[in-house]
């Protein structure tokens, strides 16, 4: 018996994974709605009728990458139950494989470089976004045991950032491949820094 044929996605979901794609390979500005129409095997009247203008289409992107983001949160705490420090541990050991593949792409910090006008709706999507990653991990940092949690997260957020250039530029010759090595350095100097050399808590 054969299997049923799987139902294409709807429009919506077309435009929205045909826009992903193509802002990721050309930017955000470099590609236009008939190209993303055309790559969603649609039409511009169908985009506008779901979105209303690209800057709209932009923030759902944004906000889709942000809502897949969360799995990354809730896998570490399914590895690591009850367990902040591993959790960090794991963490640093995630973000050097997000930094060292080919591919390496953050919808995020690509959309945060690209739209540099301030009134940009999306702009103040990613602000908003990014804080909430931040206070995320600084909340981790401290469940951990570091005396500092926010000076940590800048330092990983600099660390992470830097190796993704790095990477995009020498690639596995560069300083990006001991991304993973260069951040355990850094949590566990920080980790000496507090009274009791960290303890373990609950996860938030």
């Amino acid at each position: 018996m054969t299997a049923p044929a799987r139902l294409a996605p709807p429009p919506r979901e077309r435009i929205i994974d045909a826009a992903r794609d193509l802002f990721r390979k050309h930017g955000i500005k470099g590609i236009g709605v008939d190209a993303i129409a055309e790559a969603a095997e649609s039409n511009k009247m169908t985009l506008y009728r779901h979105f209303g203008s690209k800057d709209d289409l932009v923030v759902v992107c944004i906000e889709r990458a942000a809502a897949e983001a969360e799995g990354f949160w809730a896998d570490l705490k399914a590895a690591h139950p009850d367990d902040p420090r591993a959790q960090l541990q794991d963490w640093v050991r995630r973000a050097g494989e997000f930094v060292t593949v080919a591919h390496c792409n953050c919808e995020l910090l690509d959309a945060a470089a690209q739209l540099v006008e301030s009134d940009h709706p999306a702009r103040h999507v990613v602000e908003e976004i990014r804080k909430g990653h931040k206070r995320r991990l600084a909340a981790l940092c401290r469940d951990a045991g570091v005396a500092e949690p926010d000076l940590l997260v800048d330092a990983l957020t600099l660390l992470i950032e830097g190796a993704r250039f790095n990477w995009r530029s020498t690639g596995p010759t560069g300083a990006a491949a001991r991304f993973v090595a260069i951040a355990e350095t850094v949590v566990t100097a920080f980790m000496a820094k507090s009274p009791c050399g960290g303890s373990s808590g609950r996860a938030h």
